[in-house]
């Protein structure tokens, strides 16, 4: 028989489909700086929970908007042989142009979070890789920065 879907997961699996349709290119770093993104490796950020990688910001995409095939962010984390791998994307919306107290924007069908520090509304989706912590977990207990 087949497994019952929860309510939600099946649109979350299309969604999923349709980023990784979109970012699939940019699993070869140099495409995505080609299409906007840094070509300086910012940081990887860390923490005693897991990683999160690189956090390559395309500006041109930071907006009032959210769009599944146009994330704000790329991540990527070093796969052991000194290549950057794409491991998940994330959506940003800085406060400047959505207020902190305004009703949190939704992607995904998640209400996106809140980071006081960095003045915006955020989510990760891990979909590059599996992450134990849930697909929309900030760490990835299997991303290492060196």
């Amino acid at each position: 028989a087949p497994r019952p879907v929860a309510t939600g997961q099946t649109e979350i699996a299309r969604d999923l489909d349709r980023v990784r349709a979109a970012t699939a290119p940019y699993q070869d770093i140099a495409a995505a700086q080609a299409a906007g993104y840094p070509t300086a490796t910012p940081p990887c950020l860390s923490s005693a929970v897991g990683g999160m990688g690189h956090h390559y910001v395309n500006r041109a995409h930071v907006d009032d908007k959210l769009e599944l095939e146009r994330p704000e962010i790329l991540l990527y984390a070093p796969n052991g042989a000194g290549k950057p791998k794409l491991v998940a994307v994330e959506y940003i919306i800085p406060f400047r142009i959505l207020p902190r107290d305004a009703e949190a924007p939704r992607i995904f069908g998640q209400a996106l979070r809140q980071s006081d520090e960095l003045r915006l509304w955020y989510l990760h989706v891990w979909a590059w890789e599996e992450n134990k912590a849930g697909l929309f977990a900030d760490w990835n207990p299997a991303v290492k920065c060196p």
